[in-house]
Parts: structure tokens; sequence; C-alpha cells
């Protein structure tokens, strides 16, 4: 078999791979996305591995296990990546890339009606304690 083959492949999937994470929206489908590009990456390792083994005599295969390697960090980004969307979708109600830009808590932009409470504070009640002196609390 010809090293072309599984080049070309490799090339398709990490193609596939690069239009998945651009176009799409959603951090699961974007999570998939870069799996196809890391195992582009591994095809062409092995590939290659084969490829060159085949021309040297001592045959270390260190292709081989570099793709080990990579499917191990592979497994634990996938691990750390869908457990942090998961933790974003409960708290946010959404696992949209668009939506989710803003990921610093209650950072929202003020409406109309919310500015001038924002500036003049919540509204207070006077209450009188034992010494005389006025108290003030919210009100909610």
């Amino acid at each position: 078999m010809h090293l072309a083959y599984p080049a070309v492949l490799a090339v398709l999937l990490f193609c596939v791979g690069v239009y998945g994470v651009l176009a799409r929206r959603n951090a699961i489908l974007v999570l998939m996305s870069v799996e196809l590009m890391l195992n582009a990456v591994n095809l062409n390792l092995v590939a290659f591995d084969v490829w060159l083994s085949r021309a040297a005599e001592e045959t270390l295969h260190s292709g081989q296990a570099l793709t080990l390697f990579t499917i191990a960090i592979a497994a634990a980004e996938i691990g750390i990546g869908l457990a942090i969307v998961l933790a974003v979708y409960r708290n946010r109600g959404t696992s949209d890339i668009d939506r989710l830009r803003d990921t610093a808590e209650g950072h929202e932009s003020p409406t109309a009606d919310d500015s001038d409470a924002s500036i003049t504070g919540p509204p207070t009640t006077g209450t009188s304690t034992t010494d005389g002196t006025e108290k003030a609390e919210a009100t909610a």
C-alpha cells in the first residue's frame, strides 16, 4: 500500500475537523471535531512509522508510541472538556458557544430600568433603636 492513501485520508479527516471547529456552535460538537483532528494526526503518525520502518533495519516504532500518548492525552482532554461543558450547561442552560462569551458571573449589561436603581441603591426604611438613632434596613 502506498503512503498516499492514508495521507489523503488524514488530510480529509483533518479538514472535516477544522470545519467542525470553525462552523459549529455547540461545544460538544467542537470537542468531537478536535477528536477528528487528533485522529488524523494519529493516522499520519502510524502511516509514516510503517513507511519508515520498511526502509530501516532497526524498527523503533516511535510513531506508534507517540500515537498511544496522543490517545491517552485525548481521552483526558475529552473527560475534562465534557465535565466543563456539563458544568456550564447546568449553570447557564445552554452549550451554545456564542452565548458563552461572557463567562464571568453577574456581568450582564444593565437595561434602562436597572440603571437608575443601581445608582441610587435600594429603597430603605428607618427603624428606631433603643438609643434613639435610626438604623436603615433594606427592603426587598
